[in-house]
């Protein structure tokens, strides 16, 4: 069974508010990307990627007016994939919904949020030591799934869009830094809470994978040194048996010589250059470690498969600015 994550950029701005595909030569949210193009783009991808669920960050917004769901089944009905149910969360305001796109003759999943306080309430915690702990709230709460695949293996997935530590608005370098910092905080309360509710699953021994886009990792910039850890290596946790395990993130926190693995690609203008960087996990429990094989990013330059396929690495480059990540699961 192949479970997979993607973040595509600008998902929802692709359909209408029936859910309709707007497939025409108006441009999409990418830079000079039309939409249909875009449509044609992740086709392609996510007929290569054939997962049995994918875990979809930045889905098609959802409200009173707007079905994210029936978005995301029109489009799995037309491109003709098999993964053609949709099930979604706690809706937010920011156009960027987390889903879960699944093969319902393999499995079945629904929203199932645990703990308190849940996702879409309010977190407190005294992340700069001044004894008066600060109100923390997700902009995009992750999504809690009840899964069950056809053998009956009951799983839980947890959907997940950390907090972008990115300055965005800041025009001094002061205040670069002042947002910078405090975005950063807020992003590792995020990983904080979350990691309780990770805890609270491995000590009922349920088996568990919590995948997404955590706009995070070790090394990632040089504000990590200010709080000793990273998100990515707070929700995965130390000690073995309670430990999530994505080799991914494992091998930028042993940080060897060589290659690292990246799955994000984002044009900086004022560098003219591209920077790549690894933001996209797919984590396991401890019991489903020996079940879980072939972790892959699916890069197109990085991954030999996606490289020696013209129309699949194009395809990615248009897609999104974010690339696949799979794991294959004997469940």
């Amino acid at each position: 069974m192949r479970i997979a994550t993607y973040n595509v950029e600008w998902f929802s701005n692709l359909f209408d508010d029936e859910g309709m595909l707007l497939n025409d030569d108006n441009w999409s949210g990418r830079h000079d990307v039309t939409r249909s193009a875009q449509l044609e783009a992740l086709g392609i991808v996510f007929t290569a990627l054939d997962a049995d669920a994918v875990m979809i960050i930045e889905a098609p917004d959802s409200h009173r007016r707007r079905d994210g769901t029936r978005a995301l089944e029109t489009f799995a009905e037309t491109v003709g994939l098999r993964a053609r149910k949709a099930v979604m969360g706690f809706v937010n305001d920011t156009q960027q919904e987390i889903a879960l796109l699944y093969d319902p003759d393999t499995m079945t999943a629904r929203h199932d949020p645990q703990g308190v306080p849940r996702f879409d309430d309010s977190y407190r915690i005294d992340l700069d030591v001044d004894s008066a702990p600060e109100k923390v709230r997700w902009s995009k709460p992750p999504l809690e799934l009840a899964v069950e695949t056809k053998s009956g293996t009951a799983l839980r997935l947890i959907g997940v869009h950390a907090k972008s530590k990115a300055p965005h608005g800041a025009r001094r370098p002061d205040q670069v830094m002042r947002i910078a910092i405090e975005n950063r905080r807020k992003q590792l309360a995020q990983c904080i809470w979350l990691r309780e509710r990770v805890e609270e699953h491995l000590d009922a021994g349920e088996a568990l994978m919590v995948l997404g886009d955590f706009n995070d990792g070790p090394g990632l910039d040089e504000y990590e040194k200010l709080f000793g850890r990273s998100g990515v290596e707070i929700v995965i946790g130390e000690e073995d048996d309670l430990r999530m395990f994505d080799p991914h993130a494992e091998a930028v926190i042993q940080r060897p010589l060589g290659w690292m693995p990246t799955s994000a690609r984002f044009w900086m203008a004022d560098k003219r250059r591209w920077m790549q960087t690894l933001l996209d996990y797919v984590m396991v429990s401890p019991d489903l470690r020996d079940k879980a094989s072939d972790w892959r990013i699916w890069h197109p330059f990085e991954d030999q498969a996606c490289e020696r396929a013209p129309e699949l690495r194009e395809a990615l480059l248009t897609a999104s600015d974010h690339f696949p990540v799979s794991v294959e699961l004997d469940i």
